[in-house]
């Protein structure tokens, strides 16, 4: 048995798989850019407001130097008592159905296994990381440690690189961000639909970002 030598907040002992995890946090290694590891993702939910609804699926996919690694990918759907009929129609999960569901624990099992101490990527990943803590907090866990990057955030530094003005304030919904880099829309509206999006949608704002080919980690996370 492992101890909760990382978690500052509480002396109880948690579970393995999140030592485990903590763990690989912890033992980072700082890597070039095109060693890093991220991992862009996305959640389907009830809805937007963070303490009342509940995520019904997380999908993600990988990159290592460029790449997406469409082998290395992510999907899971979760079974939630709370639910919004309103928002079916955007994310097209039933309440009951076909779709094989997990629990909420057995979810961040596996999403925390997958990610280890990847970056984590997203757009409006702000929201993404809230939705997942508020599982963690239901489970008594402690919050997600993994630095995170938004493509709404990156895709303004990338316009700034390109055209030397100033930041530009406006905001870009992914539909935007794909029109404006000629990303496909496809599969809109589904976790792992939308974490392959985004993907794509990132690769093109880093391959901006390093057009002079000396982007480091340290650079893109203080962007």
């Amino acid at each position: 048995m492992k101890f909760n030598w990382f978690n500052k907040t509480s002396k109880k002992v948690l579970p393995e798989f999140f030592l485990e995890y903590e763990e690989s946090i912890l033992n980072t290694p700082k890597l070039p850019l095109n060693e890093t590891r991220f991992v862009v993702f996305d959640t389907e939910t009830t809805g937007f407001n963070r303490m009342r609804d509940r995520v019904l699926s997380i999908g993600a996919v990988s990159l290592t130097n460029n790449t997406l690694n469409v082998n290395d990918s992510f999907e899971v759907y979760l079974k939630q008592e709370v639910f919004n009929p309103e928002t079916v129609h955007i994310h097209g999960i039933l309440k009951e159905g076909n779709i094989t569901k997990i629990t909420e624990l057995e979810a961040l099992k596996l999403f925390l296994k997958y990610i280890g101490n990847s970056i984590l990527v997203g757009h409006h990943v702000g929201f993404d990381i809230i939705m997942i803590n508020q599982i963690l907090e239901r489970n008594q866990l402690p919050e997600i440690k993994n630095k995170t990057l938004d493509t709404e955030h990156l895709y303004r530094t990338s316009k700034h690189t390109v055209y030397q003005n100033t930041l530009q304030k406006e905001r870009y919904t992914l539909d935007k961000l794909c029109d404006e880099l000629n990303v496909s829309k496809s599969d809109r509206h589904t976790a792992s639909g939308d974490a392959l999006i985004t993907a794509i949608v990132f690769l093109k704002i880093i391959a901006r970002l390093n057009k002079n080919d000396n982007l480091t980690v340290k650079e893109l996370l203080s962007n």
